[in-house]
């Protein structure tokens, strides 16, 4: 498997005639329903911000986002424009048409209590995560979506290099303030979003920012 190379595409979507436009602040969770045939653009606002989300069928939960789907039958480990994300029964889920950062990390995975602990300090462990905040979603949203349900993520704006011998390297971030991927549903959606609240990595100059959702008919 290759890595996936870069292919920029601006958008001709005009903000005024979004249906929604939703800024997200640092750190926090969202989840947002997404009909088959909108077009969804996620906004780095202030640059280098971690967006992690998983996508799941609206009309039947237990169907999600692959990302071993999604890698084998693009051949490469990272999405960009013409990625098509895959579920885990190999039905296309979205389509990314529109892309101003080029490259998407799908194998870096979510932050977590235990993850924060093995990679930074014993003391780490109890920081604000990512499954912290897919967790509080799904407690309140009552989508019948819950703690066995979270599975592997797109990180998007991240940036997560491979070495030569296998390893994954948490690198600075490719994106900047103001880049822009945007993403057509190929079904009825659930979209489930942590805001990375990641204070120890320093991609994002350990200084979580908001991110801004628009979605058009």
């Amino acid at each position: 498997m290759t890595a996936t190379a870069i292919r920029i595409q601006e958008s001709n979507l005009n903000p005024a005639t979004a249906v929604l436009d939703h800024t997200l602040s640092a750190g926090e969770p969202y989840l947002l329903e997404i009909q088959q045939g909108q077009t969804l653009r996620i906004i780095d606002v202030a640059g280098n911000q971690a967006v992690d989300v998983i996508f799941y069928n609206r009309n039947d939960g237990a169907e999600h986002y692959s990302a071993t789907q999604t890698l084998l039958r693009q051949g490469g480990i990272y999405l960009t424009t013409g990625s098509v994300l895959y579920s885990d029964d190999g039905n296309p889920m979205l389509t990314i048409v529109a892309d101003t950062c080029g490259r998407h990390d799908t194998l870096g995975g979510a932050c977590a209590a235990e993850s924060n602990m093995v990679r930074y300090a014993l003391q780490k462990k109890f920081m604000h995560s990512c499954r912290d905040n897919y967790l509080s979603v799904l407690q309140h949203a009552d989508i019948g979506l819950g703690k066995r349900d979270l599975v592997p993520n797109v990180n998007f704006f991240m940036n997560v290099p491979v070495t030569a011998d296998g390893e994954l390297t948490f690198a600075d971030g490719v994106s900047a303030p103001g880049k822009y991927v945007e993403l057509r549903a190929e079904m009825d959606l659930w979209m489930l979003v942590s805001n990375c609240p990641q204070l120890n990595n320093p991609c994002n100059a350990y200084n979580p920012t908001p991110a801004r959702f628009l979605l058009w008919e």
